[in-house]
C-alpha cells in the first residue's frame, strides 16, 4: 500500500500551476520577471513560474515549514517562512491564490496587507506591477455542501478529491472549508485523509476586494475569469477583463487583478 502525502495530492487536485503561471504573465500584459507567491503553501507556482522563463525569479512566503520544503530548493526560487507582511522584496507580479486572501478577517487587516502589497510591486514607465488573489462567488457561496470529483494518480490509483464548505454565515462572511482525500484502486479504499486541509475564512465578495484595493492605493482593478482554457497547448495564455455578469457561471471563481500604476 503506497501512503499518499496530503501536499502532493493537494498540488494534484487543488492546484493547476501550470495554466496559472502564463495566465498570470498575460493579466500582467508586459514581461514580468519576478512573481511573489504569498501564502504560498508548497510554492508549486513558484517552481512552474521559473520553469517557462530561464531569467524568472520567484519569492515564496508562508509560515508553514512543512508545506515550504515539500519541493527541492531551487537556485530561482526563494522560498521565505515568513509572515507575508513582513516581507518587501518587489516583484512583478504578486500572488494569492487558493482563497487565502480570507486568512485576513478583518477589512483593516485586507486594506494593511493591500497596502504592503502595492508596496512591493516594481514599477516602471512601461506600466506597473499587478497584484491578483482569487475568490469565490454565486449563487452557492454560502451553501452547506462538498463537491467530490476523481483525480487520475496513474497506475490505476485514483483520487477522489472532496471540498465541503461545512459552516457559512453570511452575516459575518465566515465561511469552513475543508478538503478531504480518498484514495482507491480497482474500486478499494486504500487510503483516507479526512480533513487534509480545513480552513476558517473570511469570503471576500469582488466588489469588497476592489474596494479595498483603491483604499490600498491600486489605481486601476480588474477581473478575471480563471479558465484552464484561457491557456493554448503551446503554453500561451489569452485573457480579457470581465466586464458582463453574465459572463459568470452561476458559482464561479475570478480573478481580482489591482495594478499599481507606472512611475
Amino acid at each position: 500500500m503506497t501512503d499518499w502525502d496530503r501536499h502532493d495530492l493537494y498540488e494534484t487536485c487543488v492546484q493547476s500551476v501550470d495554466h496559472l503561471a502564463p495566465l498570470l504573465r498575460a493579466i500582467h500584459g508586459g514581461h514580468p520577471r519576478v512573481l511573489g507567491e504569498d501564502f504560498s503553501g508548497t510554492a508549486a507556482l513558484s517552481h512552474a513560474w521559473i520553469g517557462s522563463d530561464p531569467e524568472a525569479q520567484a519569492i515564496a512566503v508562508d509560515l508553514d515549514d512543512e508545506a515550504l520544503r515539500k519541493h527541492t530548493a531551487q537556485e530561482r526560487v526563494d522560498a521565505r517562512l515568513a509572515d507575508v507582511r513582513d516581507v518587501s522584496d518587489p516583484c512583478d507580479v504578486l500572488f494569492v491564490g487558493n482563497f487565502s486572501i480570507g486568512y485576513l478577517h478583518t477589512r483593516a487587516e485586507l486594506v494593511e496587507y493591500l497596502s504592503h502589497a502595492r508596496s512591493r510591486l516594481n514599477r516602471s514607465p512601461s506600466g506597473g506591477g499587478v497584484f491578483v488573489c482569487d475568490t469565490y462567488g454565486g449563487e452557492t457561496a454560502w451553501t452547506i455542501g462538498d463537491v467530490h470529483r476523481p483525480h487520475s494518480l496513474g497506475g490505476g490509483w485514483v483520487c477522489r478529491y472532496t471540498w465541503e464548505q461545512s459552516e457559512a454565515d453570511p452575516l459575518t462572511g465566515m465561511v469552513v472549508n475543508r478538503i478531504h482525500f480518498r484514495i482507491e484502486r480497482a474500486g478499494v479504499i486504500e487510503q483516507e485523509i479526512l480533513d487534509a486541509f480545513v480552513y476558517r475564512w473570511r469570503l471576500w465578495s469582488v466588489p469588497e476586494l476592489r474596494d479595498a484595493m483603491a483604499e490600498a492605493g491600486f489605481e486601476i482593478t480588474q477581473v478575471y475569469a480563471k479558465l484552464a482554457e484561457a491557456v493554448d497547448d503551446e503554453g500561451n495564455a489569452y485573457t480579457t477583463p470581465v466586464t458582463d455578469p453574465e459572463e459568470l457561471d452561476g458559482s464561479f471563481i475570478v480573478l481580482v487583478a489591482a495594478r499599481a500604476g507606472s512611475g
